[in-house]
Order: structure tokens, then sequence, then C-alpha cells
């Protein structure tokens, strides 16, 4: 379990006898170095790593009111959840970076690309990712078609916030996998739970915020 969690959240830039350490960091070297390279593509990647997460806001806004459209209470718990397990996502994330401080690449390796602005908050989990993975796979799990274009937006963000230098593959793998389990767990346990009160709140005076009225 430990080299498991060390292929990830290793930090140091000096090589280590164990290949499956330095994974992650050759990894990183990989893709950083394509900013280097496809300087053309630089202030996209920079706009989209930053503030790529409001897609992922959009996508949820036309997702509840598809659903409300529709009268389906399901599927509007669904997208609700699918908002509510990124943010019990990130609390979690927040409680693992704090226990691993992983730091940032650009202070532990030289040579970084670094196209966004530097910050001093753990590395590991990437909450950006954390984000784009709760939003995915709940969104996938009430709405296939949105579903999709958020895990094609989840996996073009994670690129991203390693190709400006922010993360190692690691974090955001990490991130993803942590928002996606939060998001497929609540789906069993709390979706049903909303649906239910949707359920009820449909025979009340803000039947419009969940259904629509005809």
């Amino acid at each position: 379990m430990h080299r498991v969690l060390s292929l990830f959240t290793s930090t140091s830039s000096a090589p280590d006898p164990d290949e499956r350490i330095t994974v992650d960091q050759t990894l990183f070297g990989w893709i950083n170095n394509l900013a280097g390279r496809t300087t053309w593509a630089n202030g996209t990647m920079r706009l989209y790593a930053k503030d790529g997460i409001v897609i992922f806001a959009v996508l949820l806004v036309i997702a509840y009111l598809d659903a409300r459209r529709h009268n389906d209470h399901r599927a509007l718990a669904g997208t609700i959840w699918a908002a509510c397990s990124a943010l019990v996502a990130l609390g979690i994330g927040q409680l693992i970076g704090g226990a691993v401080d992983r730091a940032r690449p650009y202070e532990t390796l030289t040579n970084v690309h670094v196209l966004i602005s530097r910050t001093t908050d753990f590395s590991f989990p990437s909450d950006h990712a954390t984000v784009a993975g709760a939003v995915s796979v709940g969104l996938l799990l009430v709405n296939r078609r949105l579903g999709v274009v958020a895990v094609v937006a989840a996996v073009v963000m994670a690129f991203a916030r390693v190709y400006v230098g922010a993360h190692y593959p690691g974090d955001v793998i990490a991130g993803l996998a942590l928002g996606g389990l939060v998001a497929l767990a609540g789906y069993y346990t709390v979706v049903p739970l909303l649906s239910r009160i949707i359920d009820r709140l449909a025979k009340t005076a803000v039947r419009p915020l969940v259904a629509t009225t005809t």
C-alpha cells in the first residue's frame, strides 16, 4: 500500500532506485514539456486550467432545467447531488491533502513550465479534478448526453492542470477518482432521499422550482 501511495505522492526530484516512485514525475515531464513545444496552445490551456470549471457549472444548470422540464424528479435529484457531491468531495480532499501535504511540481522540480500563478497550497489531490470528477460522474448517472460532455471536459481539465505545471498526473487522477467515487456513492444513498423530498415539494407552492406547472 505504501508503494502504491508513493507512486502518486513522492515529491523528491532526485532519482530513486524504485522506478515506480518516479513514474509520476516522468509523466509530468512529458505532459508539461508540451507547453514549451506547443506555445500556440498555451493561452487556451491556461484559460481552461484556470476557469474551465465554469463549464461544469453550466452543465449542471442545463441538466437541472432539462430534468425540471421533463418532470423527472429522479434526474433532478441526481443533478442536485452531482453539485453537492463536488462540495463533499472537496471537503474530503482537503483532509487528504492536509495529511499528505504534497508540494507542487514547481516547488520541487526544475525546468517546469508554469503557466499560471504559483500557490503554496498542497498539490494532492487536485481540487479542479475533484470537482470535475464529481460533476461528470454525477451527470453521467442521470443524463447520459450531458454526462459524456462532462467526462470529456473533466479529462481535458485534468490534462490541462498538468500541462500548465500546477499538478502531477497522480494529483489529477486522484482528484477524478475521489470526486467520481463520492458522486457514485451518493447516487445510491443520497439521491433516493432527495427524490422523495422533491416528490413532496412538487405538491407544494414551490412546485415551479422542481417541475413545470403544466
